[in-house]
């Protein structure tokens, strides 16, 4: 238990964190997929030598570089604030969580930045080959960026390889391997840079649908239609492939999540999928309230069992079960996980004690009870199980509103590829007018889907070691309050301002028509 917390400190930091995190989740998926576009485009330049692919690169290029140079903006502050709002975080997993950021600041961020030179100014000072090359680069230093962030918000997930230092009050790496290869970070990593590439292909799809409906640039919007479809269909199916993988390391070990997203109270065997519903708001952990107003389930029975054990018969807990413990499924509630974590963060209190009065015995005595119940010491500093419980309705409407854009995605692609192949592209207004609008709609489902991952493991930093309540920092709410409402205006800012330049250079087009 934890005792004199400002809450409203709290809430403010964590609004402040998820305002920096929204903004630069903009700009960032843009850039990791449009990258790979734009690397596809130049090599179609290079092996046809058609100077219209030249052109058609040149312009998606200009677009990614605004994209990119704002994003870098709003990064850097997203990382700052761990040392600002979040300090006893920083100060307790810093030895872990920073490993992975400084290997992106050393490895990755500076392969992308060398070759970002080369691939903007160098189109007549180097051979078509090397600028090929560097274009590459770019992109694989954008998404080996990603895998390293990634890779340390897949820990806070995850905790791997690690262990906790009684003496110092810190988690301190044990296995950087664990870290790297951990099933959550890769199946992070999997999804949300394959749910990039369709967020891209969706945004040249929408612009090129715009020049178009226009009659400017017929065929340049076309060629950049077809190659963003297709890579948009591709990558839609490896979004949901990778989608499918992350739901089943959520499953195990993450279930709160799970049971969250798809508004589970009570645990089943052969647990249904619910397609969509309307939750019932007035549902708490524990009553007898039907959990939803409306749901449609999908039509297999046992899918949600299927998707979440890889078995159609199988037991998934619901968050009942999670916090109040099942004993007939050999599941340890929250409820019990308390009574274990307070017990930790007492004998960790008269373990310094001792030490401090050089009492070895008595010392050895509180280690020793300490490290009974190590595991569950997040869970003492939690006043009641009900707390373990992320916001269900937030969540669940996050889940499911990704999973339905993601499924219409595909079709979306699918039909431009059939209107480009018969060449009816251009008179499909309708079409075109829907196409202007998936950028938008992609934009709406990559949020969701990180609403879904943060907000979904509350109230942790760390998974079941770290409350958000014990990992801020020693600030005033009204101190936190200033900083978000001078954060909301400049990153509104620079939104705008993106905005404002990305659409100029739209509407200039190539350098030339290429009609």
């Amino acid at each position: 238990m934890i005792e004199n917390v400002d809450l409203t400190m709290v809430n403010w930091a964590r609004a402040l964190f998820a305002l920096t995190a929204m903004y630069h989740w903009i700009f960032v998926p843009l850039t990791l997929g449009l990258s790979w576009l734009c690397a596809f485009y130049e090599t179609i330049y290079v092996k046809t030598g058609n100077e219209e692919w030249k052109r058609l690169a040149k312009f998606w290029m200009k677009l990614f570089g605004i994209n990119f140079a704002i994003g870098v903006a709003t990064g850097i502050i997203l990382e700052f604030e761990f040392g600002t709002n979040w300090s006893n975080y920083s100060w307790m997993v810093g030895d872990i969580f920073g490993a992975p950021l400084a290997i992106e600041g050393i490895i990755a961020f500076f392969l992308e930045a060398t070759f970002f030179a080369v691939m903007f100014f160098g189109w007549e000072r180097v051979s078509k080959g090397f600028h090929l090359f560097s274009t590459w680069m770019v992109a694989v230093g954008s998404n080996l960026s990603a895998l390293w962030i990634l890779v340390a918000n897949g820990w806070m997930q995850y905790p791997v390889g690690q262990a906790f230092n009684p003496d110092s009050a810190r988690f301190e790496m044990q296995n950087i391997m664990e870290v790297i290869l951990s099933p959550v970070a890769i199946s992070k990593f999997t999804h949300a840079t394959s749910s990039s590439m369709l967020l891209s292909s969706l945004f040249v799809i929408s612009v090129a649908s715009w020049f178009l409906l226009k009659k400017r640039y017929i065929r340049m919007a076309t060629r950049s239609i077809v190659v963003a479809a297709v890579f948009g269909l591709l990558s839609s199916g490896l979004t949901a492939l990778t989608g499918d993988e992350h739901a089943y390391s959520n499953a195990r070990y993450q279930p709160m999540k799970l049971a969250a997203f798809e508004g589970l109270y009570d645990g089943e065997r052969g647990a249904d999928l619910v397609a969509f519903g309307i939750l019932n708001h007035a549902k708490q952990p524990g009553d007898n309230l039907d959990p939803f107003a409306f749901a449609v389930k999908v039509p297999i029975p046992g899918m949600l069992s299927l998707l979440a054990n890889r078995s159609a018969g199988t037991f998934v807990p619901g968050i009942n079960d999670l916090v109040y413990g099942n004993a007939a499924e050999n599941i340890m509630g929250a409820a019990q996980k308390i009574e274990r974590g307070r017990v930790a963060v007492e004998q960790l209190a008269l373990y310094k004690q001792a030490r401090k009065n050089r009492n070895g015995q008595d010392a050895a005595a509180a280690l020793a009870a300490f490290n009974d119940h190590r595991e569950y010491l997040g869970y003492g500093y939690l006043d009641k199980p009900e707390e373990a419980v992320p916001p269900v309705g937030l969540t669940f409407y996050s889940f499911h509103i990704m999973v339905i854009l993601g499924g219409l995605f595909p079709l979306v692609c699918l039909a431009f590829l059939y209107f480009a192949y018969t060449n009816t592209l251009a008179a499909k207004h309708w079409l075109l007018g829907l196409g202007t609008t998936m950028f938008f709609l992609a934009f709406v489902a990559s949020q969701a889907g990180w609403t879904v991952a943060e907000i979904g493991r509350q109230p942790w930093a760390i998974q079941g070691l770290l409350p958000v309540t014990v990992a801020r920092s020693n600030l005033t709410a009204g101190t936190v309050m200033a900083t978000f409402i001078m954060f909301l205006i400049l990153f509104t800012t620079l939104l705008l301002a993106e905005i404002k330049i990305m659409l100029k250079q739209i509407s200039i087009g190539p350098e030339e028509d290429s009609k």
